[in-house]
């Protein structure tokens, strides 16, 4: 071989080029590798590291892409490029195209959140504003597809501009799944796993149209008005309480309390009232009466009756409870019409609140009763 044939081969290898991207970012999703005038010799080396894939494309048209490899750029590596060129029987050095390296490993930890707060209808609270935030994680699955559909002549393509993209998508497809959901207001902090996984599958056909698969899908948080917190805690409350079981306790209290603020003989009689109504509430509800009230035996003549209990009475106004109040106080009640005949009205002993009519020893305040003749008349 002559000294020219070394030159030669010498500079033949000097100008072979080496394409290729090392990504020193942390957020760049698509480079585009810069050349003059886009010319790539013949039998470059493409070097295609892990988590990369190479796409090159001819007039904005896609050719080939190649993933994790390295590669000698001719005819035989590049057949859509040379089908698209017209290339026959090889080609001369240079060549022109565009090679862009795509950053195909996962992106995780990216947020998402509603800017503004969305409209839910609810059967019990009517329309409610709710917010939501949380992270996602996704990657590109379709190199080729992404860099036509997203990328464009972009020549460096970050994380922040497919992130405003995706999250859009989010927000849109998060506020329909939720509505389609049709899940009660209070449910759905509980259940952020479950709508997590719904709006993943849901997102994912979405995601797929440009190329990217959507890894991971989180809703951290659903958060809702104060006010409105404070009335599903109330509603919630309500719904587990048995509102039979709450009037008695709240009788009781309330008799306690007037025993306790009052003094004189009329406090130690409300008193005394109260704790033979409590003993006998305690008495029907431990069942610990042993013996059947026909089979007591007879007291002692000597001992006094009890002192006969003053009955009181609750009725309802507007849908509230009201009372306890003594018989005289509820016949004056009815005289100033505060309440009418058909006023609610329960007291210690009654299974239900009944209407002030029905009841019969409060018949009386409806006039047409006559009284019975004096003794000795």
């Amino acid at each position: 071989m002559g000294i020219f044939d070394e030159i030669k081969k010498k500079l033949s290898h000097e100008f072979i080029d080496i394409v290729e991207w090392l990504d020193t970012t942390n957020d760049t999703i698509v480079h585009r590798f810069e050349r003059y005038q886009n010319e790539i010799k013949n039998n470059a080396q493409l070097i295609v590291r892990e988590g990369q894939n190479a796409v090159f494309v001819n007039e904005g048209q896609l050719a080939d892409v190649f993933t994790p490899g390295t590669y000698t750029l001719n005819t035989r590596n590049l057949p859509i490029l040379t089908t698209l060129k017209g290339w026959k029987y090889g080609f001369d050095s240079p060549f022109k195209a565009e090679v862009y390296f795509v950053n195909t490993r996962l992106f995780t930890d990216e947020k998402w959140g509603t800017k503004n707060p969305f409209m839910l209808s609810d059967n019990r609270f009517g329309l409610v504003e709710i917010r939501a935030f949380g992270t996602y994680s996704f990657r590109i699955n379709d190199p080729g597809k992404f860099v036509v559909d997203v990328v464009g002549t972009d020549g460096n393509f970050t994380n922040y501009e497919v992130n405003e993209h995706l999250k859009s998508l989010i927000v849109t497809r998060f506020t329909d799944t939720v509505g389609e959901a049709n899940l009660p207001i209070e449910l759905y902090a509980a259940n952020t796993s479950e709508l997590s996984e719904t709006c993943q599958d849901v997102m994912q056909p979405e995601f797929n149209r440009v190329g990217i698969e959507l890894e991971k899908f989180y809703i951290e948080n659903v958060s809702m008005p104060e006010e409105l917190k404070k009335e599903i805690f109330e509603y919630s409350r309500l719904d587990k309480l048995d509102m039979t079981k709450l009037s008695q306790f709240k009788a009781a209290k309330a008799m306690e309390a007037a025993a306790k603020n009052e003094g004189g003989t009329a406090g130690a009689g409300m008193g005394m009232g109260m704790g033979f109504v409590l003993a006998q509430q305690m008495g029907n509800m431990m069942g610990q009466s042993s013996q059947p009230l026909g089979n007591q035996a007879p007291q002692s003549a000597s001992v006094p009756p009890p002192i006969p209990l003053q009955v009181t009475y609750f009725y309802a106004v507007n849908g509230q409870q009201t009372g306890p109040v003594s018989f005289e106080r509820l016949q004056e009640l009815f005289a100033s019409r505060t309440i009418n005949r058909d006023t609610l009205v329960w007291k210690q002993g009654m299974s239900n609140w009944t209407a002030l009519k029905d009841v019969e020893e409060l018949k009386s305040f409806l006039g047409g009763n006559t009284p019975p003749p004096l003794p000795g008349a």
